[in-house]
């Protein structure tokens, strides 16, 4: 990998992150038609240059994030002492964004080994996971009743879209296309959708990124790779910012169908590339 496939790469992270189309599924694209090896060294690069967009989101979300924050740590003395659903609802979101966690850290734990597996296959991986993801996209528009906000939310709800969220821990899955559909299918509006899949993202991604340059730390040649790594991690972050900024915008007047065609495309010319390559 040289600077400008690093930079590229950063671009597509940021791009594709936050937008449902599968940021993995493309850097494993990206990664195929650059002709860059499926090692160590790049399943360490995919997984941190997601740290790039974790700190535009964080950024972008700051306000929320604290007042979260506040809140949940402020409501531990009156947890047990009355129902969870009397609590403000900033509390309320920040103990849903931890039973939301759960279960795609556990999953992310137990099947490290055969999620670097996968990375090993590219196109066969994004092909798969495109595929779903506009199967996925289509379901949630077409059955989402889109009525509810997060207001309303309960603790069922968000066990459920962490569920979902197990799906986005294999390479090629789309982590807020498969949120934001969990989202949907209980109801809840475009809008309210991404955002608590936006929020419950961040201790995942945190915690996979943190986990990950443990063993950057560790390996040989750090000092030629670590200047790749910050292009790539500095890029995604800023394309990052802009492609929240944007996807809010656009979901509160349009469909996810778009990004359902897109997916069903893509995955399509996976296939072909495959049986004619």
């Amino acid at each position: 990998m040289n600077i400008f496939e690093s930079f590229l790469l950063g671009i597509i992270q940021g791009l594709t992150e936050f937008i449902p189309v599968s940021s993995t599924a493309h850097l494993l694209i990206g990664q195929e038609i650059m002709g860059l090896e499926a090692d160590d060294m790049m399943f360490s690069f995919l997984v941190i240059v997601q740290l790039g967009t974790i700190i535009s989101l964080m950024v972008f979300f700051w306000q929320d994030i604290w007042k979260i924050t506040l809140a949940t740590i402020r409501s531990i003395p009156s947890l047990f002492r009355r129902k969870g659903d009397t609590l403000p609802l900033n509390a309320r979101l920040g103990w849903y964004i931890i039973i939301a966690t759960l279960p795609a850290l556990l999953a992310g734990y137990l099947l490290k080994d055969a999620i670097e597996t996968l990375f090993r296959m590219p196109l066969v991986e994004a092909a798969i996971r495109l595929g779903a993801a506009a199967i996925l996209l289509s379901l949630a528009e077409w059955l989402g009743k889109k009525i509810r906000n997060l207001d309303g939310m309960t603790g069922l709800d968000a066990l459920i879209i962490g569920i979902f969220q197990v799906i986005s821990v294999f390479p090629g899955a789309s982590r807020s296309g498969t949120t934001i559909s969990a989202g949907m299918l209980r109801g809840f509006n475009r809008k309210a959708a991404a955002r608590f899949a936006f929020l419950m993202s961040i201790p995942v991604m945190l915690a996979a990124g943190g986990y990950e340059m443990l063993d950057v730390i560790k390996m040989p040649g750090l000092t030629d790779f670590l200047p790749l790594l910050l292009i790539g991690f500095i890029t995604a972050a800023i394309v990052g910012w802009l492609a929240i900024k944007w996807l809010l915008n656009y979901l509160g007047k349009h469909s996810l169908y778009v990004f359902a065609i897109y997916c069903g495309i893509l995955c399509i010319g996976c296939i072909l590339a495959l049986v004619l390559l």
